[in-house]
């Protein structure tokens, strides 16, 4: 049986949508990009970071958690929906310590990607300066806590994907932090670098050891291609 096809709009242009996706994939599909963090394709959306969130008939709501409806009306955008999502980077930058300049993610990192494509130039907040702790008891892999960024990925990947519960979440509010189900740290755990969890971390806060630079400073996935545009390659292609 044919899967249901219907339209709905966003930002006035019309896009076709399949009965049982979200607004997000949808508008990737259409390729219409949606800017977020926690999201990833391979993975049960969560609706944390709330970058993606647009007007949705009326009302704010994550798109990647939203079902996408026939008639609805999105707006992602707009002045309003972009000075939102600056503050969120804004404030993720602040919360933790991104140092972009000599960070082994520069150019491949999601948030500073997004810093990038929002026009962020200076967050207006003070650096809290955490000071949170490397972990680099695993053989292959080491955790820096600092640029974690709770969007929650590598413990959905380790979950639902690798079938382990290497990662959770510990605290609440501003003292929420990322941890590893042994008290040993990394290296105690089941945790191999060829797990789906090892490759979704859209920072630096997970990183494969002795592979860091192996692609090298300008040409990484960033360095030249704004953060979305291989989504928006995709609605490119099909005018031409």
């Amino acid at each position: 049986m044919d899967a249901v096809t219907f339209r709905f709009t966003v930002d006035g242009m019309e896009v076709q949508a399949t009965e049982g996706q979200s607004v997000i994939q949808a508008c990737d599909a259409a390729g219409i990009y949606i800017p977020r963090l926690c999201h990833h394709p391979d993975l049960e959306p969560a609706g944390n970071c709330r970058v993606c969130t647009c007007n949705i008939n009326g009302r704010n709501g994550a798109a990647c958690v939203t079902p996408a409806v026939h008639g609805m009306v999105v707006e992602s955008n707009t002045p309003q929906l972009t000075g939102d999502r600056r503050a969120i980077i804004e404030m993720l930058f602040v919360e933790g310590d991104h140092p972009c300049p000599y960070c082994v993610a520069s150019g491949d990192c999601e948030l500073q990607a997004l810093g990038y494509r929002l026009g962020m130039v200076a967050p207006a907040q003070p650096y809290q300066q955490p000071g949170r702790k490397i972990d680099a008891t695993h053989p292959d892999i080491y955790l820096d806590h600092d640029r974690c960024i709770l969007c929650s990925r590598c413990i959905r990947a380790s979950r639902m994907e690798d079938g382990k519960t290497v990662f959770g979440f510990e605290g609440r509010g501003i003292k929420m932090r990322l941890n590893v189900d042994a008290q040993g740290g990394l290296g105690e755990t089941q945790m191999a670098a060829i797990d789906k969890a090892a490759s979704v971390c859209p920072v630096g806060c997970i990183v494969i050891k002795r592979g860091s630079y192996r692609i090298p400073n300008g040409s990484r996935r960033f360095d030249k291609s704004p953060i979305g545009s291989d989504i928006e390659a995709k609605r490119t292609s099909r005018k031409s």
